[in-house]
């Protein structure tokens, strides 16, 4: 019975000094993932990188990772105009079955999933930034987004008529959805202004407008978004993403 004790409290130590060391492998491996992945993208901090599952020194001697969780904040990304860049306030991605080189210089996950969120304010940049003419006498501009509720966005339009600025924002409810690298936003229907209903392709020259969001972390993309209380909450999504290399 003596032995059976000293060995059961040997397999217990033993099991513990594992744990540690697999512990202070993973958060190693955590910490040189992050200032890899801060080289790569070129990032202004250093992002957040989380490899879940345990063991986690089984995983390396496979060659795959199970889960990898990304976090990186204020991100810029491309908009395909001139060198323009819109700023990502949050960007999370869970990558599943990340495989990696021997040397641990590149790593590819099969799947990604994730969000990002973009402020209004970013958003902003997308709209026309002068007063346009919709109708004789009639300009309009774009002064502010914000969540109009049930994924919509609220659109609010600063309009002056014969150069007198009306005195509220007119406000359009706007459906916003994802089309290849593009967020667009289009009004649910077309207000009056100055009691006059405008023709409809000058108003919506005005309301409706769309902003590339391209060249993500690993290639990944957009797939569908909704408005909400800070910005637009996008889902992301990718395969065969690298996140190294």
């Amino acid at each position: 019975m003596r032995a059976l004790r000293i060995l059961l409290i040997v397999v217990v130590i033993l099991g513990g000094l594992f744990v540690i060391a697999d512990r202070v492998a993973v958060n190693l491996a955590e910490d040189e993932a992050a200032d890899k992945l801060r080289s790569t993208e070129n990032l202004p901090s250093t992002p957040d990188v989380s490899i879940n599952g345990f063991p986690f020194l089984t995983q390396v001697a496979g060659g795959e990772l199970d889960d990898v969780e990304i976090g990186i904040d204020d991100y810029e990304a491309s908009t395909g105009d001139g060198g323009e860049k819109i700023r990502i306030d949050h960007l999370r991605a869970n990558m599943k079955g990340v495989e990696f080189s021997g040397d641990y210089s590149s790593a590819t996950a099969a799947t990604a999933t994730g969000t990002a969120t973009v402020g209004y304010d970013e958003l902003m940049k997308a709209t026309k930034s002068e007063p346009t003419d919709i109708a004789p006498g009639i300009t309009a501009k774009v002064v502010g987004l914000s969540d109009g509720g049930n994924g919509k966005i609220k659109v609010s339009l600063q309009a002056t008529v014969l150069g007198v600025e009306v005195p509220e924002p007119v406000e359009v409810l706007s459906s916003v959805t994802v089309k290849d690298n593009d967020v667009e936003v289009v009004a649910d229907g077309l207000p009056e202004i100055g009691g006059k209903q405008l023709a409809e392709s000058r108003i919506r020259a005005i309301t409706d407008f769309q902003q590339t969001i391209d060249e993500l972390p690993g290639g990944i993309e957009l797939d569908k978004v909704e408005a909400a209380k800070d910005g637009v909450e996008i889902t992301v999504k990718g395969s065969n993403v690298e996140l190294a290399g």
